[in-house]
C-alpha cells in the first residue's frame, strides 16, 4: 500500500488522467469518502494526500474501503441498499455544507439522477427533504442545548438565508425557532416547579408537523443550498 507523496507519477498521472490500461494494475482508494475505484474511474480527481495505491481491489475491502458505485471495482454492484446508506452518512457528516445533488453524487460515485431514484426508494424520501430533515434536527439541538441567536443557528446548520430558516423550521415542526425555544424553557421551568413541589400548568413542546415530508418533497428546489 502507498499513500500521498509515496505515489509514483506514473500512478498518479493514470489516476488523473483515468487511465483505463491501468485498472487491472493497481486500485486506489480515498480517505475522505472510504471508497476505492479503477483508475478509469470518471469522478472527480482527489486531493493526492488522501489517495492510497493497493495492488488490487481485496486489498483494498480489507482496509475496510468501498468499493465505488459507478466504476464497480470489484466487478460486482453495491447493493442499493448499502449505498444509500453511504449517501445519507456522507449527509449526516456534510449537512452544515452547501450541498448540491451534483457534489453528493460526486461524492458517493454516483449520478445525480440514479442517485436521487435510488434515495428515494430506499429512504422513502428524496436526498432534498433528508438533508433538511438533518439540519432542522441540529437546530432543534442548538435551540434547546445553546443560547445562539436563530440567526447563527441557521447558518451554523447550512441555511444562510434566516427568513427561509424560519419557514422551513415552521412547516417541518409547527412553530417558529424562537417559539420552540420558548417552549423549551417553560418546560424546564414547569418542570423545576414540581420538583420542589409547586403546582402547575403543563407546557407541551411542539410536536413534527406530519405533512412535513410532503412540503420538503414538493419545494426541492431550495434545500440543497440551503435558499442562499
Amino acid at each position: 500500500m502507498m499513500k500521498g507523496d509515496r505515489i509514483p507519477d506514473q500512478l498518479w498521472k493514470a489516476i488523473v488522467n483515468n487511465d483505463r490500461s491501468y485498472d487491472n494494475r493497481f486500485i486506489y482508494a480515498v480517505a475522505t469518502t472510504g471508497i476505492f475505484c479503477k483508475p478509469s474511474c470518471k469522478s472527480k480527481v482527489p486531493k493526492k494526500e488522501n489517495v492510497y495505491i493497493f495492488q488490487n481491489a481485496q486489498k483494498a475491502l480489507e482496509a475496510n474501503f468501498r468499493p465505488c458505485k459507478r466504476c464497480k471495482p470489484t466487478d460486482e454492484r453495491l447493493p442499493d441498499q448499502a449505498w444509500v446508506e453511504q449517501i445519507a452518512k456522507y449527509i449526516r457528516t456534510h449537512y452544515a455544507e452547501p450541498l448540491t445533488l451534483q457534489t453528493i453524487a460526486e461524492k458517493c460515485h454516483g449520478s445525480p439522477y440514479h442517485l436521487h431514484r435510488t434515495f428515494k426508494r430506499i429512504k422513502g424520501i428524496t436526498p432534498a427533504a433528508y438533508i433538511q430533515k438533518r439540519r432542522i434536527e441540529k437546530a432543534i439541538q442548538a435551540l434547546r442545548e445553546t443560547d445562539l441567536t436563530v440567526r447563527e443557528i441557521a447558518k451554523s446548520v447550512g441555511i444562510p438565508n434566516t427568513p427561509y430558516f424560519v419557514t422551513l423550521f415552521k412547516r417541518i415542526v409547527g412553530s417558529t425557532p424562537s417559539e420552540y425555544r420558548h417552549a423549551v424553557r417553560n418546560r424546564r421551568l414547569d418542570m423545576g416547579r414540581q420538583h420542589d413541589g409547586a403546582s402547575g400548568h403543563k407546557s407541551e413542546l411542539p410536536h413534527v408537523n406530519p405533512n412535513a415530508d410532503h412540503f420538503l418533497d414538493n419545494n426541492p428546489h431550495h434545500f440543497y443550498t440551503g435558499c442562499q
